[in-house]
């Protein structure tokens, strides 16, 4: 287990932490993390809290986004839009990755003869 997990006594699963001399593994798995709990609150806190161990006006200067709404866009329970939370990321340097999970898909769509459809 990483030295940066942190166990909390709570319901809640561990929650990692976050510090300026993360290295940059460490700050994905952190965001990582976040986004595995599916919960659009703690992703946009984790993002957030990325956010602050960077230079706030070189993001937005890379995002396009201005600085103040970079800073209000992860504050408090705001959920900001697609397009924001990929800017962000791409400027500090990070990607986001969809990756197959086992079950709970959707079923596949059924043509009218039957047989399943590829998209």
């Amino acid at each position: 287990m990483p030295a940066f997990l942190l166990s909390d006594m709570s319901e809640k699963p561990a929650r990692l932490a976050i510090r300026p001399q993360s290295s940059r593994q460490q700050i994905a798995d952190y965001i990582n993390h976040a986004f595995e709990t599916s919960d659009i609150v703690e992703i946009c806190e984790a993002i957030g809290a990325v956010t602050h161990l960077h230079n706030i006006s070189d993001i937005a200067k890379k995002s396009g986004i201005a600085r103040v709404s970079v800073y209000r866009a992860f504050a408090d329970e705001r959920h900001p839009n697609f397009k924001t939370v990929l800017s962000v990321l791409d400027a500090m340097g990070l990607r986001l990755q969809v990756r197959v999970r086992r079950g709970g898909r959707a079923r596949p769509t059924r043509s009218k003869s039957g047989s399943y459809v590829q998209k």
